[in-house]
């Protein structure tokens, strides 16, 4: 039964098609519909980059997802392929509704930021930023920040590894980790 299972499991992943991204002739990037079937990689609750009391926005959390094919390789490697693909799905938080007591639980999407590493385009990593409409979209300019901020402190090359716990053994293992990301 066991090995019919995994017969089965291993014939499913051959099927499952590479997730890369997909590009307008402008050069846009098109919203992967699909990213909820990634590999979940963590949440965070209410994270900024400001300093405290500097932002007034609301707690939102942030969902990330990678996909299988990249999220396979560093693995393996404890480094990012060509193609990689993140996904930063972030939603309002809520506390009061229905049975609940305490805690906060995700609501609506507000924001879809995605991450693409890609060789073939200038900088290599890009970030993209989807409105409402999903629309196809231009990645974000270069005084947008996100690239400076995500080359200064990423823990694996531009990604924030230091974030997603199931990682961070992996890139210490493989010897990828920047040691100044767990500061």
């Amino acid at each position: 039964m066991k090995a019919r299972f995994l017969a089965a499991l291993f014939l499913v992943c051959l099927t499952i098609p590479a997730q890369e991204p997909k590009y307008t002739g402008q050069g846009e990037l098109i919203r992967p519909d699909n990213y909820r079937e990634w590999i979940y990689l963590s949440s965070g609750l209410g994270m900024t980059y400001r300093e405290p009391g500097t932002s007034n926005a609301a707690q939102h959390f942030d969902n990330v997802f990678v996909t299988p094919q990249a999220y396979k390789a560093f693995l393996a490697t404890g480094a990012w392929p060509d193609k990689t693909m993140f996904a930063l799905e972030v939603r309002k938080s809520a506390s009061k509704a229905s049975i609940n007591k305490g805690g906060s639980f995700q609501e609506e999407m507000v924001a879809l930021e995605v991450e693409v590493k890609d060789e073939s385009r200038p900088g290599k990593w890009a970030y993209y930023a989807f409105g409402a409409a999903n629309d196809p979209v231009k990645p974000l300019p270069a005084a947008a920040g996100c690239l400076a901020c995500h080359t200064a402190n990423g823990a694996v090359e531009n990604t924030f590894v230091q974030f997603y716990p199931t990682l961070i053994p992996v890139a210490k293992a493989k010897g990828t980790l920047k040691t100044t990301s767990e500061k």
